[in-house]
């Protein structure tokens, strides 16, 4: 193949996206390929919403609670998806590394991957509600920084994400 074949075979879009719920990952992958990492940021919240059970309870969020129903097949291809698209920047695997070379330290966590931002002598964690503070760009963006798990509830969702029995798996 030319070489110009070969950059653009890393943007193709994957067909075979396994889900043991019936979830089409097609609109992420697209996303992401495209260089949609904003919105593909709320469809992997939205999908883990769906893939979790909560919906099906009512809920429009994901409790801790929630994480042992999620089919490992399923954030597998979550994972897969943001770690090909992002050249393995992004995902949560990225993120479980970082998390434990912060030796749990939830704060210094967030520092690592840029989920936090200086207001003047005060250190906070970015918002993502109104104008998102986030950084939706490969090249600028931390290692780590995405995909985005809400932590307004209590670290428990993401540190019980970065716990899933899918991460002991060295095929996910």
């Amino acid at each position: 193949p030319t070489s110009e074949a070969s950059d653009t075979a890393d943007a193709e879009i994957p067909t075979n996206l396994p889900s043991d719920c019936g979830m089409d990952y097609i609109p992420l992958a697209t996303m992401l390929a495209t260089g949609q990492l904003a919105e593909a940021d709320q469809f992997t919240r939205d999908a883990l919403i769906v893939i979790s059970g909560a919906k099906d309870k009512k809920r429009d969020f994901v409790y801790f609670t929630d994480v042992k129903n999620i089919p490992s097949t399923d954030l597998a291809t979550i994972e897969r998806l943001w770690s090909k698209f992002s050249g393995g920047k992004f995902g949560y695997s990225v993120q479980k590394k970082k998390f434990r070379q912060s030796k749990g330290d939830f704060e210094l966590f967030c520092r690592r991957i840029g989920w936090t931002t200086q207001d003047g002598e005060v250190e906070r964690k970015k918002r993502w509600f109104g104008a998102s503070e986030f950084i939706y760009d490969v090249k600028k963006a931390p290692e780590g920084h995405l995909p985005l798990t809400s932590a307004l509830r209590g670290t428990s969702l993401i540190k019980n994400l970065l716990n899933h029995p899918v991460w002991d798996d060295e095929e996910w």
